[in-house]
């Protein structure tokens, strides 16, 4: 419920599964450009959120022909996890973000890797302003994106 109300105030429309085989999926999103999100929630604190949890989820995304997809801890998750995501329409939003944002404190921001700031556009995670950049590696390198000025700490990207 407390992930659901996160991603209302993100202006998602939220929608429940039901409990059961799920297919790892808790909740269902429709952004305001009408696609479909997919969230898995994980509460782990005692270890690290591993890869095969975003690569899983990942499969179902393409499965399901969702747009993106979210996988929100109470804890953290593996580099190994946050290397995967890197690239793909997968958000990982850690328990420090998500805690962040529920109280509505600033979290420092880290300096954007590329310079103009589009002010415009607002991350889908934190909904803070985005930087226009380019991937340096992975399938889509060459290509532009907008990325979370809070980068690190935010994960979240948009198309440009």
């Amino acid at each position: 419920m407390l992930v659901g109300q996160f991603f209302r105030e993100k202006g998602y429309k939220v929608s429940e599964t039901a409990q059961g085989a799920d297919g790892g999926i808790d909740l269902h999103l429709t952004g305001s450009d009408d696609k479909t999100y997919l969230v898995q929630c994980k509460h782990w604190k005692a270890s690290k959120v591993p890869v095969n949890v975003v690569r899983e989820l990942y499969g179902v995304m393409v499965a399901e022909h969702a747009a993106g997809a979210f996988v929100v801890t109470s804890g953290q998750f593996t580099d190994e996890a946050q290397t995967f995501a890197n690239g793909k329409n997968i958000q990982l939003v850690d328990g420090k973000l998500l805690v962040s944002s529920i109280q509505g404190r600033e979290v420092l921001q880290a300096k954007p890797v590329i310079s103009s700031v589009a002010s415009a556009i607002q991350c889908p995670v934190c909904n803070s302003d985005m930087v226009l950049r380019t991937a340096k590696r992975g399938p889509n390198a060459g290509n532009q994106f907008y990325g979370c000025v809070r980068y690190p700490v935010c994960r979240g990207t948009k198309e440009a």
